[in-house]
């Protein structure tokens, strides 16, 4: 299903890997927060994998530990949904999906939640690499530019203007 046709019928979905996570969690401003806010406010649907959980609870604890009660807050408040980890056999099967392979599960996660856009942080591996998106189907960018698209979306489907 297009994203257009998801969009006029329900919300936009999107994936955040661990940096966009992250992101969106320890710093009070910026798109991340603002995409998190937006989920929150139940105008998007934020989808994560369990292997951006582990991750993104790993780096909060290790650089930012008084970030962690809003971390788990925000988890808790039940916006953001969690998916299961991709298969070993599937994620072998796409390990030509993305050259970094330790990001091949994170992918594959976000193709089988079958949102509209992977949020990341990571340039190198994602984004610069315009083969991933092709590959994966899957429309890549930073959460500035995953901000931009949502607020094209709900502006077109007659939602909030101005956010």
């Amino acid at each position: 299903m297009s994203a257009i046709i998801r969009n006029i019928m329900g919300k936009p979905k999107l994936f955040f890997d661990s940096s966009a996570l992250f992101a969106g969690i320890v710093s009070p401003s910026g798109a991340a927060r603002a995409l998190l806010l937006m989920g929150e406010a139940g105008l998007i649907t934020i989808v994560v994998s369990h292997q951006v959980l582990e991750e993104t609870e790993r780096n909060v604890a290790k650089k930012i530990p008084r970030a962690l009660p809003f971390y788990r807050s925000a988890l808790s408040g039940g916006f953001i949904q969690v998916v299961s980890d991709p298969p070993l056999e599937e994620v072998t099967k796409h390990r030509d999906i993305i050259l970094h392979e330790p990001d091949v599960p994170i992918v594959v996660a976000a193709m089988r939640a079958q949102v509209d856009y992977l949020v990341t942080l990571n340039r190198k591996h994602f984004i610069e690499d315009e083969s991933v998106a092709k590959k994966s189907g899957l429309r890549i960018g930073t959460p500035g530019d995953a901000l931009a698209w949502v607020r094209k979306c709900l502006e077109s489907s007659g939602g909030e203007n101005g956010l």
